[in-house]
């Protein structure tokens, strides 16, 4: 809640602008007020020129929705504390420590993971154990129906699906059957099958998840969307993008015998909900607007 004097330590506030008349206003903006915790977006797999390009993209879209948010990056991964091209998370979380000595939250961590991957949120939670920081870690990012939505527009622009049923726009590759790949086993493919359930109602197309790292998932979901009637089918990967070696989603689109899409990347919804989960440590809701499925 905010006073007279300003806002209360720590949370987000809306700052008063002027509001546009009409039903269709735009929401008002956010801005983070002056010593809010330090946003830390944890990164996993190997620190690359490519991961940090990506972890840099979604920083910047963080930083548009939430105003004057302190973000860094830190790499999962990372076994240099000293690395400053690379900075791994332990390194970044002792840093901010030394910085907001005495805080009751120096940092919130955000791990830019689609889904629940037990093995690096293991090491997230270790690095934090093992800093100086005082720190809350959230939750990873989905599942969420903004995730449906990015997964949508990924496979729109593979020419794997419709960009807009509502306006008949037809892609004669169009898939009638969605793989859903994900990380981390049989935990982070139900969650994965969450999203599934809202991208299938988007397409109007069955999706079922499978994990990329269990023997055969691929395959067994490709054969019983076949054996349910589905010819033409699609991998699209919920993953942000650095958490999995490219090479893997080809040999995984080779297994299941169809064409892929990219990853989600720095799409805008990652980085809105990377500021929505920052916002709900601190106990604030950001609004967001998501685009209803097409009819």
């Amino acid at each position: 809640m905010s006073t007279a004097t300003g806002p209360a330590s720590g949370l987000p506030v809306r700052m008063p602008r002027p509001r546009q008349p009409g039903r269709h206003r735009r929401p008002e903006a956010l801005a983070a007020p002056e010593g809010a915790p330090v946003l830390v977006l944890a990164v996993p797999g190997n620190p690359t020129s490519a991961a940090l390009s990506l972890a840099e993209e979604v920083v910047s879209i963080a930083r548009s929705e939430l105003s004057g948010l302190d973000p860094r990056i830190g790499f999962v991964d990372g076994d240099d504390a000293e690395d400053t091209e690379f900075p791994a998370l332990r390194g970044v979380l002792d840093a901010v420590a030394d910085e907001r000595s005495g805080e009751d939250t120096a940092a919130v961590v955000v791990p830019l993971l689609a889904g629940p991957e037990a093995s690096v949120l293991r090491r997230i939670r270790q690095a934090i154990a093992d800093s100086k920081a005082q720190v809350e870690l959230t939750d990873v990012l989905g599942p969420h129906p903004l995730l449906a939505e990015a997964l949508h527009v990924r496979l729109s622009e593979a020419g794997l699906a419709r960009a807009d049923r509502a306006r008949l726009f037809t892609v004669a590759t169009a898939a009638d059957g969605i793989i859903l790949a994900t990380v981390g086993g049989e935990e982070a493919a139900q969650a994965a099958g969450v999203t599934g359930l809202l991208l299938a109602a988007r397409l109007a197309v069955p999706v079922l998840a499978a994990a990329l790292d269990e023997d055969g998932a691929i395959a067994r979901a490709a054969e019983q969307l076949r054996t349910s009637g589905s010819g033409r089918l699609a991998l699209a990967p919920c993953l942000i993008g650095p958490e999995i070696a490219p090479q893997l989603l080809h040999t995984a689109a080779a297994e299941a015998g169809c064409s892929g899409a990219d990853a989600l990347g720095p799409y805008p919804a990652v980085g809105k909900l990377v500021v929505t989960h920052y916002a709900g440590a601190l106990g604030m809701a950001m609004q967001q607007q998501e685009s209803a499925p097409s009819n």
